[in-house]
């Protein structure tokens, strides 16, 4: 593990990404890396569409997307907070207005992450099914190593 300089992970607030974060953190801890953790979210007026909420009530609690950029900097606080119990020493955070997928990956890539760390809800859910989840799209499109953390 000491060839990390650099783990990412994302979160949206879950207690499944908070898993990956305490994962992570534990990575970053290990092989003396940094770690960053991403947020990403959407502007507010962007989400009051119907079609998004009839989605979002079919898909109950697999539908969890943070609207705005200060609850998105609050996940991040929370997120660091975390990561520094687990052992990571030097955290850096970033919030993104976007969808997760892109969010992580034009993050890792900018910051040129040895690792990205995600959970694994959604691999095996209807809604991963039928619209493609973050860790199989993140495995899919990372420029780098991926991390897919068991968090359900």
């Amino acid at each position: 593990m000491g060839d990390y300089k650099l783990v990412a992970v994302g979160t949206d607030g879950s207690s499944s990404a908070t898993t990956a974060v305490t994962r992570a953190a534990s990575i970053a801890a290990d092989a003396n890396a940094k770690l960053l953790i991403i947020c990403a979210y959407e502007r507010s007026g962007r989400s009051g569409t119907r079609d998004q909420a009839e989605a979002e009530r079919a898909l109950g609690d697999e539908a969890y997307k943070i609207i705005g950029s200060n609850p998105a900097e609050e996940k991040l606080r929370d997120a660091r907070d975390v990561a520094r119990r687990a052992g990571a020493e030097e955290v850096n955070t970033v919030a993104v207005e976007g969808e997760p997928v892109q969010a992580i990956c034009d993050k890792v890539e900018l910051h040129h992450a040895d690792l990205v760390v995600v959970g694994n809800k959604g691999l095996a859910s209807f809604a991963g099914r039928l619209l493609g989840s973050v860790p199989a799209e993140v495995s899919r499109r990372s420029p780098t190593d991926v991390l897919i953390v068991h968090t359900t």
